[in-house]
């Protein structure tokens, strides 16, 4: 069995409350809940919520939500603890700030689990020098295999004698990835994930993936050129609401 799970988690540094942010009258969750439904109606979908305010507005929308405990650290624990009462084999974790998220994204993970790998991830290529330098982009790198090898907020990989001048056309030629905050995982595996101790690398980028990397398992990539905005910050809703505004 396969399952979409959106942990919805409310507090939030960078943006606090941003899931129930509204953009053109709606909070933020909706518009990913919606999306989901969309996209990809044939599989269960639940978010992992940790606040009564997140649960209201989604169930009063006909959404599921399952309550989860507040104290996690990272969604991941949050998606584990959820899982334990569907009980899916393959999980796709889909975050709650991804409003533009695409069935063939959703798809491209479960392929990838289906085909052996336990956990899974998308990233798409960078089009600009500002958005490769952009600490709240996140950075991977990845072997010939498509196997991550790190993921940053620093901009990698560093052009050590170009750094200074380089351009969007270098970005759009170099192996400059940006990562899409979506994951696939095998329900064994990610008990796994749940059982390691927090990395250090993953303290200091905060970037839970990390802590895959730290202790020695894969993550697989699938490669996308479907449009994603991830809702980190203020500008970025602003970006979304731009986009709905076109469309």
């Amino acid at each position: 069995m396969l399952a979409i799970i959106a942990p919805a988690r409310l507090a939030s540094t960078r943006f606090p409350e941003k899931l129930l942010y509204p953009i053109k009258g709606k909070p933020l969750i909706l518009w990913v809940a919606e999306r989901l439904q969309e996209q990809a109606p044939e599989i269960p979908r639940y978010f992992a919520v940790d606040d009564l305010r997140l649960e209201t507005v989604l169930r009063d929308a006909g959404h599921k939500t399952i309550t989860t405990r507040d104290d996690h650290t990272c969604g991941t624990d949050r998606l584990a603890e959820a899982n334990e009462k569907i009980g899916a084999e393959w999980l796709i974790n889909v975050q709650g700030d991804e409003p533009l998220v695409t069935r063939g994204q959703i798809l491209a993970l479960e392929s990838l689990l289906k085909e052996g790998a336990y956990m899974a991830t998308l990233a798409t290529r960078f089009n600009t020098r500002a958005e490769f330098l952009d600490p709240n982009q996140v950075k991977l790198v990845m072997d010939t295999a498509q196997n991550a090898l790190y993921f940053s907020r620093a901009s990698i990989p560093h052009d050590r004698d170009g750094f200074e001048i380089f351009d969007d056309d270098w970005v759009a030629r170099a192996p400059a990835y940006r990562h899409i905050g979506l994951y696939g995982y095998r329900a064994d595996f990610l008990r796994t994930y749940c059982s390691l101790p927090e990395g250090k690398l993953e303290m200091v980028e905060r970037l839970e993936q990390l802590r895959v990397l730290e202790n020695g398992y894969d993550i697989k990539v699938a490669l996308t050129d479907e449009l994603s905005i991830g809702i980190d910050t203020l500008n970025d809703a602003a970006l979304f609401e731009e986009y709905l505004n076109r469309i």
